[in-house]
């Protein structure tokens, strides 16, 4: 296909959507992009050649990686270890829940067996055998549990790692795989400790003496540039966590990010906020893909097919922020709060909302997008003018942030009766609906 004379009109809107496609990718850092560098300067390419259907057929392709990206997750260690319950950690499910992995103080695995995350099915958990409790070389092993299906490998133990677990994690790294050693349990080492000489309890010592500990046995086993994250599988938000997050973040192929970053549990701010820019960054390209207008049709009416499209991505939403109807009624009944009252303290059930005197959903979008293109610049002020869709996804996306973050709160909340938190929620609920900040946590 030629290129378009420099004068015609797909060519001006090439130029302004490559500028504005690049002003926002370098608002993420490289390591949080749902898409290669190498892809982004495709489709930059396209758009400035005025090549819009190459350009949408890039974004197309791109966003095709992204959704049907699978996710193959291997968790391996000897028995006692906390594998298991690690799994049942990430996939957000109680050990007494009907598919989750079977916990005990011995080996209750094998074979390989595979958990699917509840919400995400393209995610995939495989707990694996202790290699101490087969009969095979590091090797045979990886071979008999099928390692090239594997995304990445974590290597778990409960106090430290042994001759087997250095072995087996050099045979995955001669196979070109990424692992990584978590150290499980230190919520019990610390708890009794702090039993055992209270006076001389100091946690981030004890933390730090853990962790040199594993490098010390890990170093005397050849394994010199190896790095432990110390984890606690019921308390999530705690330790390393969020470091081994932000690792595996970095070292996954960027199409996969976004799956990851989705099936993560909701532990802290910053899980929010990776979520929520996972989520930016795709429907940026789905509204590229879409094509640009020359105006906004914007308020004051909203026709019943938005209301459809607006409908199945607030349910999307909720669930990748734990704002589902089953999330819901577990978080109530763990308060002992009904939920209504639970969604008393939430924004995102009034978004369509048509109550007589709720403010009518265009105006609630006219002043989002003030407050949108004012903080971040926004694609108006390049000169592009989504169509009104791209608006109101970013205004559902920062919507249901807000309330994902109110929930973690909530035990504070909850405290004091729900009446005497209205203003104070509403008003920092819209606050945050008004920051877009792109930038990467």
């Amino acid at each position: 296909m030629g290129q378009s004379p420099p004068s015609t009109p797909s060519n001006r809107n090439g130029g302004d959507l490559a500028s504005s496609f690049d002003k926002f990718f370098k608002e993420f850092k490289l390591d949080s992009k749902i898409i290669s560098q190498e892809t982004i300067s495709t489709i930059q390419s396209h758009l400035e050649k005025g090549d819009l259907q190459s350009a949408f057929s890039a974004i197309n392709d791109a966003l095709r990686d992204i959704d049907n990206a699978p996710l193959n997750i291997a968790v391996t260690g000897e028995s006692g270890t906390g594998k298991s319950s690690f799994i049942n950690a990430l996939r957000g499910m109680g050990h007494d829940e009907e598919g989750a992995a079977p916990t005990g103080p011995v080996e209750t695995t094998f074979l390989r067996k595979a958990y699917k995350h509840p919400k995400f099915p393209n995610v995939t958990f495989w707990d694996l055998p202790g290699i101490g409790t087969t009969s095979f070389q590091p090797q045979d092993y990886l071979e008999k549990m099928v390692f090239r299906e594997y995304d990445f490998f974590i290597i778990i133990c409960a106090t430290r790692f042994k001759i087997n677990d250095v072995q087996l994690a050099t045979a995955i790294k001669k196979m070109k795989k990424n692992f990584y050693f978590v150290r499980s349990k230190v919520d019990s080492d610390l708890y009794n400790l702090k039993r055992i000489k209270p006076r001389e309890f100091n946690k981030d010592e004890i933390l730090q003496k853990i962790r040199n500990d594993c490098v010390k046995h890990l170093m005397e086993a050849n394994m010199s540039d190896a790095q432990v994250f110390l984890v606690s599988s019921f308390e999530l938000s705690d330790y390393d966590f969020q470091s081994l997050e932000t690792t595996l973040l970095r070292e996954l192929p960027s199409h996969k990010r976004h799956i990851f970053m989705q099936y993560l549990p909701i532990v802290t701010e910053a899980t929010i906020d990776r979520k929520r820019d996972c989520l930016r960054q795709k429907v940026w390209l789905e509204a590229i893909k879409a094509g640009a207008s020359a105006s906004i049709p914007l308020v004051g009416y909203i026709s019943d097919n938005d209301v459809e499209t607006l409908k199945d991505t607030l349910t999307l939403y909720r669930s990748y922020f734990g704002l589902d109807d089953i999330s819901l009624k577990t978080i109530a009944k763990d308060l002992n709060v009904s939920v209504e009252k639970l969604k008393a303290n939430l924004m995102f059930p009034h978004l369509l909302s048509v109550e007589k005197y709720d403010e009518p959903l265009g105006e609630k979008l006219l002043k989002y997008v003030e407050k949108f293109c004012s903080v971040s610049g926004g694609p108006i002020a390049a000169g592009i003018y989504f169509r009104k869709i791209y608006y109101l996804k970013n205004y559902f996306l920062d919507t249901v942030v807000s309330d994902a973050k109110v929930l973690l709160k909530k035990e504070e909340i909850f405290k004091d009766p729900v009446d005497s938190e209205q203003t104070y929620l509403h008003t920092n609920v819209g606050n945050e609906n008004g920051k877009s900040d792109t930038s990467s946590s």
